[in-house]
């Protein structure tokens, strides 16, 4: 899949460049397109940069809160609502603990770290399957949650931010929040509706009654605000959060007697390990996205969405900001070339890179996922999968639109 996503931006670039230079008169455009080849590639190693300390930080820190017992005390808190929700799986399985630590990484936005966890918990759930070649509904569960993007606290978007030059890269916090909470509820119920699940089972709806009357507090409480209010409340909540986390994750770790620096930097070597693979797929997918932006095809595809939008009689400013949207569903990597590049073009905190980051915070990369968890275990039948995956998806995206119009229109 990849393989195909990556050689068709340089042939459709290809064509798109003939084109200008055959019909247009534009000769200039291929020494722009190796141009942006050479520049792309510098610029990934800058992120690397970034990159590096960021997945090493805060891996150092998800280690901490594993020794700390934090992880297991979330899986025992989760328990009842996963005996609910997965009532194949037995009590104390490993597999909830696995579960646990996935969507906590994938909470603080750690997806590169959260990938490896998550396949040890479908490996962990595979082994309860009665089937080995067709998905059980605790899987479909697990991987539909995961592809609805289960993120908290999005610090690979704030990186990315900081890295553009952005003055305040948590800006986007509340936004990203909202969003993934609407592509979260939609994938859950989603599957619910397919599994008959009992949401209104008096355990479940302990869990979801008191979460959803507080997003919905806090929403009202956000519709009162102003648009300035509404992006400096975001920056607040941001920065307080994320170094909320960190004290946290430390005292308890002290009070818990954890050598709290060895557990870290034990924590930061698999961050470490994680980073340096990275680097080789950052080159490809930001120098095939390069190419398709200085090719023009990028625009030329964009200017067809903004006149059907036009058509619509809708404000289009948010259409710059959807080529991550488009390549999401099928590569994480390819995305996050196109918010970096849509920053570079546009501007960090214009518009249309606030929307790009956005919907990278807020959806997942769909066919990645089935492809990774299940291939790994070896699913051939998804069953309802794919569809609820992406209907949590495409809400996520809708989401993410619409709540950036009304935190920064």
């Amino acid at each position: 899949m990849l393989n195909g996503l990556w050689l068709s931006f340089f042939l459709v670039a290809a064509i798109s460049a003939l084109a200008q230079w055959l019909v247009g008169g534009n000769a200039g455009i291929f020494a722009a397109m190796v141009e942006s080849i050479f520049a792309m590639a510098k610029l990934s190693v800058e992120v690397m940069v970034l990159l590096f300390g960021t997945l090493t930080l805060w891996l150092g820190f998800l280690k901490i809160a594993e020794q700390a017992g934090i992880v297991e005390w979330l899986a025992k808190v989760l328990g009842p609502l996963f005996a609910r929700l997965m009532p194949e799986v037995p009590p104390g399985h490993p597999a909830l603990g696995l579960i646990t630590m996935n969507f906590a990484a994938n909470g603080l936005g750690l997806d590169n770290a959260a990938t490896p966890i998550g396949l040890k918990a479908m490996r962990a759930l595979q082994e309860l399957n009665p089937s080995s070649t067709t998905a059980s509904n605790a899987q479909i569960l697990f991987l539909v949650l995961n592809a609805s993007s289960l993120t908290l606290l999005p610090v690979t978007i704030f990186m990315y931010r900081a890295q553009q030059g952005a003055p305040d890269p948590t800006m986007v916090f509340l936004p990203i929040l909202l969003a993934t909470s609407v592509s979260t509820l939609v994938g859950l119920l989603s599957v619910a509706v397919m599994q008959r699940l009992r949401l209104w089972d008096p355990v479940v709806l302990a869990y979801l009654i008191p979460g959803a009357l507080l997003l919905g507090c806090f929403m009202a409480f956000l519709g009162t605000l102003s648009a300035a209010a509404l992006a400096s409340l975001s920056s607040i909540l941001g920065n307080l959060t994320l170094f909320g986390i960190i004290i946290l994750f430390l005292v308890i770790g002290a009070l818990r007697r954890v050598k709290v620096y060895e557990t870290f930097v034990e924590g930061a070597k698999e961050g470490f390990d994680v980073a340096k693979n990275l680097l080789p797929y950052l080159v490809a997918m930001l120098c095939a996205v390069g190419v398709l932006r200085a090719s023009g095809a990028l625009e030329l595809a964009l200017d067809g969405i903004r006149h059907a939008v036009e058509w619509m009689g809708m404000d289009t400013r948010f259409v710059e900001g959807l080529p991550t949207a488009l390549v999401k569903p099928f590569s994480g990597s390819a995305a996050r070339a196109m918010l970096i590049e849509t920053m570079q073009t546009h501007g960090v905190d214009s518009f249309p890179a606030l929307v790009a980051a956005t919907i990278q915070g807020s959806t997942e990369t769909t066919f990645y996922v089935l492809a990774v968890y299940f291939g790994a275990v070896g699913i051939q039948r998804v069953r309802h999968a794919v569809g609820c995956a992406l209907l949590a998806e495409l809400s996520g995206v809708i989401a993410a639109i619409f709540v950036c119009y009304w935190f920064f229109a």
